[in-house]
């Protein structure tokens, strides 16, 4: 349920009913727009719309509204305008677009400095890497670990690009928040409950993927659990489903954008490496996510694909990336959006 006051209400009274919230015991969550001040009332199932009676008594409360859906702080009825990420002075969900790139997993320091300069100078704004990897074969290439983020600490300090990194145990959230900006949770955690709590006792930004066989509502689901928690900062990406079809890796579901951007206030990202695995293809996925709304892409790449020690065929050169930001550059001006 939301509890929308009126305009110019003052503190005091903004206080009385977040604490008339608390003792029918309920959990507020406050969210200050440019005119009016929005309250969700946050409870099991439905459970507060019982109570609508007692919040449109109170004289600074201009209208009580039911949220129907099970997701409720992500839910556009809650925010009406769209959540901004700012990660180290680049924001994620405004008028911009963003580019973030780098190596699937962290393989030598050398790699990852000649990739994050290559990626400054193409204009691409966050680097990505994995220290620790999830792979389908126990016997695969894991990642390397703490060594790993020292590495993209370095690069970052070089270049001064922010750095997104996957946390895949609760028992490393601690130690990757002292070395990443934006903390991913991957394909195959997004419906781990407790790692996704953890991230949200944390205050830094977090990028939630989809899983290969999620519902949108299950994954608005999984960000209301971060949101709950007590952390914000959340973007989605959209990183393929698995289908039928067999052409490509997955089925990137471009559909999803702006069914969340009607859904939720939360910035959307789409990840067309994994979500078409061929490396022909990934450049027009990537037009094609911010020509349908995306607030940004996520793209693999490596100096030397042939020897990468995960998803060298998906991975884009570092070269080339110029080239690419600038046809980005070019589908976002076409839509009204621009792209750092």
């Amino acid at each position: 349920m939301i509890v929308t006051l009126k305009t110019g209400t003052k503190k005091l009274a903004v206080n009385e009913v977040i604490r008339r919230i608390q003792k029918l015991g309920f959990k507020p969550e406050l969210s200050r727009g440019a005119e009016h001040i929005v309250i969700g009332v946050i409870g099991e199932g439905n459970k507060a719309v019982t109570h609508r009676g007692v919040f449109e008594a109170m004289p600074q409360v201009e209208s009580v509204t039911p949220i129907s859906k099970p997701y409720k702080i992500v839910s556009r009825v809650f925010k009406k305008n769209n959540t901004v990420i700012d990660v180290n002075g680049v924001c994620i969900g405004g008028d911009s677009v963003v580019v973030m790139a780098g190596p699937c997993s962290i393989d030598t320091k050398e790699n990852l400095i000649l990739t994050g300069k290559e990626l400054k100078k193409a204009g691409v704004q966050v680097l990505r890497g994995g220290a620790f990897k999830p792979r389908t074969s126990p016997y695969s290439f894991q990642g390397l670990g703490e060594e790993g983020l020292k590495y993209l600490a370095e690069v970052r300090k070089a270049t001064g690009l922010p750095v997104i990194t996957e946390v895949m145990d609760t028992r490393q959230v601690e130690l990757i928040e002292r070395y990443a900006d934006i903390l991913q949770i991957g394909a195959r955690n997004s419906q781990n409950y407790d790692l996704l709590r953890e991230v949200g006792r944390t205050r830094k930004a977090v990028m939630l993927k989809r899983g290969m066989a999620m519902t949108i509502e299950e994954w608005l689901m999984a960000a209301e659990y971060i949101l709950a928690a007590g952390n914000n900062n959340v973007m989605l990406c959209e990183r393929g489903i698995r289908t039928y079809e067999t052409a490509t890796r997955f089925t990137l579901d471009l559909n999803a954008v702006p069914v969340l951007k009607h859904l939720s206030h939360l910035p959307v990202i789409v990840d067309p490496s994994h979500g078409v695995g061929v490396r022909d293809y990934i450049v027009p996925m990537a037009k094609a996510a911010i020509a349908c709304g995306a607030d940004g892409v996520i793209l693999e790449c490596h100096p030397n694909p042939a020897q990468a020690l995960s998803d060298g065929h998906q991975a884009l050169l570092p070269a080339d990336m110029g080239a690419i930001v600038k046809d980005l550059r070019r589908v976002a001006t076409s839509v009204g959006r621009t792209l750092y």
